[in-house]
């Protein structure tokens, strides 16, 4: 199975669902063009309400990563891997430079690790996108 969401890590399903579709895109284990498994199917393999499914879809499909096809299902966009490969990538220069700039402040790596930790741990629990 694709997906294994954690009711008890205090993010919400739909979260938790649309991050283990973008990861498993990112390595490869779903492919540009594949289908996504339907709604209700994979609702009630992971026991959880068919809205918390199609929100996350929807959400996929807002930000480009999947196609919604009516009567079709949801397909892996033909440039997700891509777009998330760019996006990696400008983010990686931002995280840089930021580690860069608290360097020259005197933060540790360990400090600038607990730094992040905690604002991603704050984020999650706010309900701030990771992605």
């Amino acid at each position: 199975m694709l997906f294994r969401p954690n009711p008890s890590s205090g993010v919400p399903i739909y979260l938790q669902l649309m991050e283990q579709v973008k990861h498993n895109i990112e390595t490869g284990a779903l492919r540009p063009g594949e289908q996504l498994p339907g709604i209700r199917p994979l609702a009630e393999e992971l026991v959880i309400n068919p809205n918390t499914v199609a929100k996350a879809y929807r959400e996929l499909e807002h930000e480009g990563v999947i196609e919604l096809r009516h009567g079709a299902g949801a397909f892996v966009s033909a440039n997700a891997r891509k777009e998330q490969t760019e996006k990696l990538r400008a983010a990686q220069a931002m995280v840089a430079a930021t580690v860069e700039k608290l360097q020259a402040r005197g933060i540790t790596g360990q400090e600038i690790r607990r730094l992040f930790e905690a604002e991603l741990t704050k984020s999650s629990v706010t309900g701030g996108h990771s992605d």
